[in-house]
């Protein structure tokens, strides 16, 4: 999808977290809109999409000066105790803008000059190889969550499809981990999947969060039921999937495959 793109100059960077997003200090957006436009997206109904002319995906807000106002937002915030990140809660640091304009890794750079005591990346893009520069150097403070919603690409493109190949992403946790960066596979929200999706997974993560639309919406499902997201299963026949159980489901699945330890449900595989 092509998106319009327009430049901004924010006042600030940094957002106080809260809600689902408690566990952390302040949540971090490179920039407004996305154009994967997942069509579940749950900031299709947020305010930031609802007020503005153009659907989710049309539009793309660049932040401009992000990398000097994060810097300078960084060292107030950690006079005042612990800072955790969450980048990002309404966007994709590397939606494809990102390779243009490397708003992200301009963040990324602030970051390391002024390091927060945690870093979370959330992402569905394997554009986020490209700084492994620099996310090697955060250590142990930082996670990359690679959103992998199911293994199945027909399901993907019905969905997504706009967003990147599945098999794209995997192979993207795979170098990741082999630079010794901690990831995470990100089954959020859930898809319908084939029983094999745990072995596809348990080869290249040591680490799952299952989510999906009644937990992780922020609103008890009800924004993914103004979306309309039923219908999208009842078209494919797999309205079974579409309910607060479906999750058992695939829980007990990835339990044949990975230990306790290394399963989490909805919020508790965000938090720091």
């Amino acid at each position: 999808m092509k998106s319009e793109i327009y430049y901004k100059n924010p006042k600030t960077i940094l957002n106080k977290a809260t809600g689902f997003l408690s566990g952390y200090t302040h949540s971090l957006n490179p920039y407004t809109g996305c154009s994967f436009a997942c069509s579940y997206c749950y900031v299709r109904q947020m305010p930031v999409s609802l007020f503005r002319s153009g659907d989710w995906g049309e539009w793309v807000d660049i932040k401009k000066n992000a990398a000097e106002l994060l810097r300078n937002e960084l060292q107030k915030a950690k006079k005042k105790g612990k800072v955790t990140i969450f980048m990002s809660s309404s966007t994709d640091p590397y939606q494809p803008i990102e390779s243009k304009e490397r708003v992200t890794r301009s963040l990324l750079e602030s970051m390391l000059e002024v390091p927060p005591d945690f870093l979370f990346v959330q992402t569905r893009s394997p554009l986020v190889k490209r700084d492994i520069d620099l996310l090697s150097q955060f250590n142990d403070k930082v996670r990359v969550s690679m959103t992998i919603e199911t293994d199945e690409e027909n399901i993907r493109k019905y969905f997504t499809p706009e967003a990147p190949p599945i098999q794209a992403r995997l192979k993207t946790l795979e170098v990741l981990a082999e630079a010794g960066i901690p990831t995470q596979a990100t089954i959020a929200p859930l898809l319908p999947s084939s029983k094999d999706f745990p072995i596809k997974l348990s080869t290249v993560v040591n680490r799952i969060c299952i989510d999906d639309y009644f937990m992780g919406d922020g609103s008890g499902g009800k924004r993914t039921t103004r979306l309309g997201i039923a219908t999208k299963y009842d078209e494919l026949g797999l309205e079974e999937g579409y309910s607060t159980t479906a999750y058992k489901i695939v829980y007990e699945r990835f339990k044949q495959y990975f230990s306790d330890n290394q399963i989490y449900i909805s919020q508790k595989g965000f938090e720091p």
